[in-house]
Formats: C-alpha cells, sequence, structure tokens
C-alpha cells in the first residue's frame, strides 16, 4: 500500500492545496484516484460537518472562500454527488491532472502508485456538487 500526496495548483502551478492519502494501492485507474480523492475530502469533512469545506468540488448552495467553500449551515455531504461532479468536469476540460509533469487525460490510464510521484490537480473552473 502507497501512500499518495495530490496537490491542487492554480493554471501557474501555484500549490493552494493538498491532501494526503494512506492506504492507496499500487495501481489505481485515474477515475478511481478522483474518486477516492473525493470520497476521502467528504469524508474528513462529514466526520464533524463545520460551515467550512475544504475539498475540491464546490457543494450545492456553498460559496467559495479562501481554503475552500462557505457552507450555509453545517452539513454531511454525499461524497458519490461530489465524485460524479469531479468525473463530469474532468470530462469537460473543467481540470486536468499531471503526474511526474506530464499530462493524463484519459480516466482509464492505469496509475502506479510506487516510488516518489508528483501528482497534480489544476483547476480551470469552479466545479459544483452535492
Amino acid at each position: 500500500m502507497a501512500t499518495l500526496t495530490i496537490e491542487d495548483r492554480t493554471a501557474t502551478g501555484k500549490t493552494v492545496g493538498s491532501i494526503t492519502m494512506p492506504n492507496m494501492p499500487d495501481r489505481i485507474t485515474l477515475r478511481e484516484l478522483i474518486r477516492l480523492r473525493v470520497r476521502e475530502e467528504v469524508a474528513r469533512h462529514n466526520l464533524s460537518p463545520q460551515s467550512h469545506f475544504a475539498g475540491f468540488v464546490q457543494p450545492d448552495d456553498a460559496k467559495p472562500e479562501q481554503g475552500g467553500f462557505r457552507l450555509r449551515q453545517p452539513r454531511r455531504l454525499d461524497w458519490e454527488r461530489q465524485a460524479d461532479v469531479a468525473i463530469d468536469s474532468f470530462g469537460r476540460n473543467g481540470f486536468f491532472v499531471m503526474v511526474n509533469g506530464k499530462q493524463v487525460m484519459d480516466l482509464d490510464t492505469e496509475l502506479h502508485l510506487t516510488g516518489t510521484l508528483d501528482v497534480g490537480f489544476i483547476k480551470l473552473t469552479q466545479l459544483v456538487g452535492g
């Protein structure tokens, strides 16, 4: 099992956030990685829902703020809805993923999570979901 750190970056390459995910499989498709990343963020939030969500996908009825999104009131989020929005957005070029300096363009590309990986998610548009 691998530990993976994913960085969120601006289009200019500036890191604006990150998430470390332990116990990752050694091989995973990009689609699975995106879904696991979103699931992990939502699970962390749902342990103790706050009015601030520091995640990749903007929940419905939330407003962008420094370091995440402001919810109208603390609530649990639906990780599957959030993950579906992320996958759909990837298909519409709302964000792209760089692995070791190369853009991964196919959701079914298998990634090998061994050794040192540089994984960056670059958002081009705001992702709004559940």
